[in-house]
């Protein structure tokens, strides 16, 4: 996080949806405040119907608030101006069916008034980041869920934004994909970027969040860094390198002898993500060799495991 200047402020926002009378039908949000700063990865969490996309579509000016304050990039919600510099990819992606790829990016780059050359090589660019150079002359009618998951967040980056809005980003992306769609999250954060993620992938969100929301029936339930939230204060992780029975037993001693008689002491197990990134490496390098649990044992180190995803 390079400062801690706000790129989002929202205070006492209030969002009251009525029916045809102007009666109050349902109550989206409920005097939501947070704060989402410059350089740093936002995760807005909370079930369906928890008021995540009217949230959303208020900070970009689509829906207007009932009550409450939102300044975004230094601007109101309202003005659109700030839009320049602003990516949004949402949750169902709106494109032109008949364009290809390139086809795509150079239409919303004219929206953004920008040079041909400027549209061509940022085109190309973003095509070769997305991973669909080999498809790039295909109509988007011809792409699966994943590949237009792709292109969308292509189109919303084509004005190289200040702040990125994404919305289910790994819908419809295999696990390879994911992985490739996490890294780039963090890369954008490392270039100085701001994003808001909203996903029902916790593990993702976990993933690449500096910090999160969680919302519940349009209202803020708790917010705070990923580290604060889910450290178990009331446990200690020691992690080493493989150890012998005996090395076990003495350590069994030592924590019986500091009052914990029955510690839980085991190997570490990895997630399915890497298991399943592992085999695909894998394969690549050898191909038609069929692996063993043995060997597709996890031998990670914790410390590499953890740099992959932060």
């Amino acid at each position: 996080m390079q400062t801690q200047e706000n790129v989002i402020e929202i205070r006492n926002l209030s969002k009251v949806y009525r029916d045809f009378w102007g009666r109050k039908k349902v109550q989206a949000v409920k005097s939501l405040s947070l704060d989402v700063k410059r350089g740093e990865v936002f995760g807005l969490l909370g079930p369906n119907g928890s008021g995540k996309t009217t949230t959303i579509k208020m900070l970009l000016g689509l829906l207007f608030p009932t009550s409450g304050e939102i300044s975004i990039l230094g601007k109101k919600a309202s003005d659109v101006a700030k839009n320049e510099r602003i990516g949004y990819l949402p949750e169902e992606s709106y494109l032109y069916r008949f364009l290809n790829a390139d086809e795509t990016l150079d239409f919303y780059g004219r929206l953004f008034n920008m040079s041909a050359q400027e549209r061509n090589q940022r085109a190309d660019e973003l095509i070769k980041l997305v991973g669909l150079d080999q498809a790039r002359r295909r109509q988007l009618k011809e792409y699966s869920k994943g590949m237009t998951r792709r292109i969308g967040l292509a189109q919303a980056l084509i004005n190289n934004p200040d702040l990125v809005v994404l919305d289910e980003p790994t819908s419809g992306l295999d696990p390879i994909g994911t992985r490739e769609m996490k890294d780039l999250i963090l890369k954008l954060r490392d270039e100085g970027k701001t994003v808001l993620l909203c996903s029902h992938q916790l593990a993702d969100v976990q993933d690449v969040s500096d910090r999160i929301a969680v919302m519940f029936q349009g209202e803020l339930k708790v917010m705070g860094s990923v580290e604060e939230l889910l450290e178990l204060r009331e446990e200690t992780e020691i992690r080493t390198g493989n150890l012998s029975e005996e090395g076990i037993a003495e350590i069994r001693a030592v924590l019986k002898k500091h009052g914990m008689p029955d510690p839980s002491i085991q190997k570490p197990r990895a997630d399915l993500e890497e298991l399943f990134l592992k085999t695909v490496r894998e394969s690549g390098e050898r191909p038609g060799r069929r692996f063993t649990a043995e060997e597709m044992a996890a031998t990670q180190p914790a410390a590499e495991a953890d740099a992959s995803k932060k």
